[in-house]
């Protein structure tokens, strides 16, 4: 289903493009802007140089939905939604979509400080060709990295540059960003299962407490969770559990 909601989307997006430009060029409007791709031997070495960047760009393009996972604050998202759905018991309510989609949004509100900081000191200028493609990448890189070290542990850090035989390291410039990444994903982990753990103790607490009292009322062929959902849910209401749950992720990234 996933699959096939990629494929279809960009599909969608690309037919209501050409049907809207179609209708304004019934309209006197602006049309369709004619593209070509030609292969054929190139006279010059600068045009083979620039068909690798545009197939690296492509790459790179595939590769966005991982890059969105890794070097964001999504992984912490997502995870601590997850565990909250499985704290209530609700089953797939949320359904999964709905949490990705609320888990991405989150993603754009916590980073949008960062994608500024990178669109004014990369991407605008490259844009305006006031610098070139090597500082525009390092440009980029700087704030990414800046982020992912704020929220990286010092042990998780140093475990991977154990493991990646990184000795020569005395400041944070010196780091490798292949080597940031992983320390990054896994306290992101850490920190989202330690929010995990604290959701999960109001609802665990509801949970023994019925069950308790079916074991006191000698009704044990009942199952706890159909009577401690009501419960659960009205707790969360009642506190404003979203609220409370949204603030503090976004606030954990401080």
């Amino acid at each position: 289903m996933k699959k096939i909601l990629l494929i279809a989307l960009p599909l969608l997006t690309f037919l209501f493009t050409v049907h809207s430009a179609f209708a304004a060029g019934n309209t006197g409007g602006i049309g369709i802007p004619n593209i070509s791709v030609n292969m054929g031997n190139g006279s010059d070495p600068g045009e083979t140089v620039s068909a690798v960047r545009i197939l690296i760009l492509f790459t790179i393009l595939s590769l966005a939905p991982a890059i969105l996972i890794m070097m964001t604050s999504f992984t912490r998202i997502v995870v601590v939604l997850s565990f909250l759905r499985q704290a209530l018991a609700t089953q797939n309510m949320p359904p999964n979509q709905l949490i990705i989609g609320l888990s991405l949004f989150l993603t754009f509100f916590v980073m949008a400080p960062i994608w500024q900081e990178v669109n004014t000191k990369a991407i605008g200028p490259y844009m305006d060709q006031k610098i070139d493609q090597a500082t525009a990448i390092s440009n980029a890189e700087g704030p990414i990295r800046e982020f992912m070290f704020k929220q990286t542990r010092e042990k998780d850090l140093k475990l991977f540059l154990d493991l990646g035989k990184q000795k020569n390291i005395k400041t944070r410039r010196d780091v490798p960003t292949w080597v940031l990444i992983p320390a990054f994903m896994i306290s992101e982990l850490k920190t989202a299962f330690q929010i995990g753990f604290m959701l999960y103790l109001p609802f665990l607490i509801i949970d023994m407490v019925v069950a308790s009292v079916l074991m006191a009322m000698g009704m044990m062929m009942l199952p706890p969770v159909v009577i401690s959902l009501p419960f659960k849910l009205l707790l969360f209401v009642l506190v404003d559990g979203w609220e409370l749950v949204v603030g503090s992720i976004v606030r954990s990234f401080g």
